[in-house]
């Protein structure tokens, strides 16, 4: 049986690779994009762009070539995503029941990412029991600044240092490392590489229950 204090504040989530495998519907709109000014975009292209601000993302785009304001490109990108994400959640295979299984004993849940309003709140109101959401759009330092996560714990009240963080990506794990909060890397389309002085790395969510997450942030803030 959990002993109480051995469980965490809350829970922080990132939403895009780590939640939902999002990745390919962003790689649809850049593509979509880039083809408009005649630019090559692979997947390594979209893939490098996996965790950072949608802001640093437009800048990049306008870069290679997209005769665009990053604002504008963003924009682009956003409303094409939501598309795609209105008609077809991705979860990743143990998402749901592992977000069920910490709602269930009671510990508040935060989404922390870098995807804007209007996209975080398509899963937001579909889970409808996560305690507070976070986005890019309200932040003024995108990850991998721990800014983020530090917002995520506040709006629940909640010590950082009492939080695990899940991430599936090297600016995002960077940014709830650097936040203070127990980290759990999931990575999916990008590797990361195993480190287990700074986080800890499951790769799947598959059968993980708040009884793994448990023992993960016992093991990190009792050593």
């Amino acid at each position: 049986m959990l002993v109480t204090s051995l469980l965490p504040a809350a829970v922080l989530w990132d939403l895009d690779g780590t939640l939902i495998d999002s990745e390919p519907f962003w790689l649809t709109a850049e593509r979509s994009l880039v083809a408009e000014y005649g630019v090559e975009w692979t997947d390594v292209d979209g893939l490098s762009l996996v965790g950072k601000g949608l802001m640093d993302s437009g800048r990049y785009l306008q870069s290679r070539g997209v005769d665009m304001d990053p604002a504008d490109i963003v924009d682009r990108l956003v409303t094409e995503v939501r598309l795609l994400l209105q008609n077809d959640i991705p979860w990743r295979p143990g998402a749901l029941d592992l977000l069920r299984s910490v709602h269930d004993a009671g510990i508040p849940q935060v989404l922390v990412t870098m995807s804007y309003r209007s996209l975080a709140d398509i899963v937001v109101n579909d889970l409808g029991f996560l305690a507070a959401s976070i986005t890019g759009d309200e932040v003024t330092h995108s990850k991998p600044h721990p800014e983020p996560y530090h917002l995520g714990a506040a709006a629940v009240q909640a010590n950082i240092r009492h939080c695990v963080a899940f991430e599936d990506s090297k600016p995002g794990v960077a940014s709830a490392t650097a936040s203070g909060a127990t980290t759990i890397a999931v990575p999916l389309h990008v590797p990361l590489p195993e480190n287990p002085t700074e986080y800890d790395t499951w790769h799947t969510l598959v059968g993980r229950t708040v009884v793994d997450i448990a023992a993960v942030y016992t093991q990190r803030t009792t050593r």
